[in-house]
């Protein structure tokens, strides 16, 4: 974008921005987010845009992981046991911890047991009276297998509760201590069955959690209260009010002109300007994630790996490092960052070579090209922060051997939607982390689980690949974890379902009046110890 036509959309912004201060609530924060959230409920997702605007704001787990010390941390338990052939977790839980009260729901009681029961057994039983609104979809656990892993969850006392797995599973732990694993209100639950109203569940939610909802408006604002019983800590603001705007440009316009007191995923080539600033900070913070270009291997051509490889070879990296990245990332050499504990750099990763991608192609049987479809996705995120740059880039590199592309789009919530169903011939897209743990990219991503719910954009479900990781989840002993997962990095590079891009840098704009914004190294963001000076 011209520095001309930046600054018209700071001067239209700058007339309605004395307005919105106006309205702007002195205790409250504005953080300025880049898509309408998918529901209210990160069970029922995993997009990192919704998963940023609800779960560490509106909910608690029962454990967290220390982002420092890959240790796990009590939330609402307060402590666990697990029995020696570990198929049984028991944990002991908080007392004295108070649901939201809302303009729709009134608790009568505090957290317990009852609550753990409902909120994982909604996942795995069809015959919970919840388990199929929305859809019964609940892409994390069905991708990761948890659905199948619990056999039972017993109610031991109030405050104590039970989980029997089928089999022992070195993830088990780290999984329940996801983003994806908030708690829910068996009692509101209960409230809304009564009225028959179940979709309330997910859309107007009720949680632990440091914020409560208030009101959403779609493409405008979504308006969180404090919770003023917040069981953890006391929470500094009075008000969370999310700008809706998916626009890049618009969105650092609304920071420049203090329209936002926070935003996310700033472009790299946006970075000097906001750092020009001297009440505007900008953090740029490590994360586990990768970018990728994943190819629909139930799709003529692309069920052929030797085709998948020569487009491999037949688009230059390191042009989208530069132009991209602006060298703000790293090249991935596996399906794995290279801060996994079990990474391993791949030797056999496709390097920059059209004139072999032209004897794959010719080999593969394609004398005269073929056209195609390339997904890019509409919004800027931490694995890819232009996709619409990359595709461009990568048509231009495949017109050299004969392909022509068709870039694209759709609006993000439509995109990821006909993504599930496989629409597309190849898509740009990433993962960021939920755990340290490295089945967080294996199975969500190219499990036979994940293909079948929509989330293996490669859609590539191979038995061999599968038994790796479960004999990988079989253990716990870091040797041997680590040697299937060098057996699973190599098979995914050999096949190449889809090729990893690059890792990148969470980067985070906001005000010098603002503190205490949480950004991990996996998960999403947390406001609850945000405050302005």
């Amino acid at each position: 974008m011209s520095k001309f036509i930046f600054s018209i959309v700071i001067i239209m912004l700058t007339g309605c921005s004395e307005h919105a201060l106006k309205n702007q609530n002195s205790h409250g924060l504005i953080y300025c987010a880049e898509a309408n959230p998918v529901s209210f409920n990160p069970q029922i997702t995993t997009l990192g845009s919704t998963i940023d605007l609800t779960s560490n704001q509106l909910y608690n787990r029962l454990i967290s992981i220390d982002a420092n010390t890959g240790k796990f941390l009590p939330e609402l338990a307060k402590f666990w046991e697990i029995s020696k052939d570990r198929k049984k977790i028991t944990f002991e839980l908080r007392q004295d911890v108070q649901f939201h009260q809302t303009d729709y729901f009134t608790p009568t009681r505090n957290f317990n047991a009852d609550d753990v029961v409902f909120t994982f057994s909604r996942l795995f039983d069809a015959y919970n009276p919840y388990h199929f609104v929305g859809g019964g979809q609940y892409p994390y656990f069905q991708s990761i297998g948890l659905d199948q892993l619990i056999k039972s969850i017993i109610k031991e006392s109030d405050y104590r509760v039970s989980f029997e797995l089928f089999d022992a599973q070195s993830s088990f732990l780290a999984n329940i201590a996801t983003d994806f694993s908030v708690i829910l209100s068996a009692e509101y639950a209960k409230n809304l069955e009564i009225n028959e109203t179940l979709d309330n569940l997910d859309n107007f939610p009720v949680g632990t959690g440091p914020y409560k909802f208030k009101d959403y408006k779609r493409d405008i604002l979504i308006r969180y209260y404090k919770h003023k019983s917040y069981w953890k800590h006391p929470v500094e603001l009075e008000q969370l009010v999310y700008d809706i705007t998916p626009n890049s440009t618009t969105r650092i316009a609304k920071m420049l002109t203090n329209e936002c007191d926070v935003t996310p995923h700033p472009n790299s080539s946006q970075l000097s300007i906001l750092a020009s600033r001297n009440d505007i900070k900008v953090q740029k913070e490590p994360n586990l994630n990768i970018g990728f270009w994943a190819f629909n291997t139930q799709k003529a051509p692309f069920d052929d790996s030797r085709v998948r490889r020569a487009l491999a070879h037949a688009v230059d990296i390191e042009k989208i490092m530069h132009a991209v990245y602006l060298d703000n990332g790293k090249r991935l050499e596996s399906i794995l960052p290279n801060d996994s504990w079990a990474y391993q750099a791949q030797v056999n990763m496709p390097n920059y070579n059209p004139e072999l991608a032209k004897r794959l192609l010719q080999q593969a049987g394609i004398v005269e090209g073929f056209k195609m479809d390339l997904w890019a996705m509409p919004v800027a995120r931490i694995y890819n922060p232009n996709a619409r740059k990359m595709a461009e880039l990568i048509q231009s590199d495949l017109k050299k051997i004969g392909i022509t592309v068709n870039i694209v789009e759709y609006e993000w919530n439509t995109f990821i939607k006909k993504l599930e169903e496989h629409a597309h011939d190849t898509v740009l897209l990433g993962w960021s982390a939920d755990t340290p743990d490295p089945d967080n990219f294996f199975s969500p991503l190219l499990s036979c689980a994940a293909a079948l719910n929509g989330k293996n954009a490669a859609n590539w479900c191979d038995p061999e690949f599968d038994l790796l990781l479960s004999k990988a989840l079989d253990t716990i002993e870091i040797e041997e974890r680590k040697e299937f997962y060098f057996q699973a990095q190599q098979m995914v590079i050999q096949e190449l379902p889809l090729l990893p891009i690059a890792q990148g840098m969470r980067f985070q704009a906001s005000s010098t009046s603002v503190e205490n914004i949480e950004i991990k190294s996996f998960g999403g963001v947390s406001l609850a110890k945000a405050r302005k000076l």
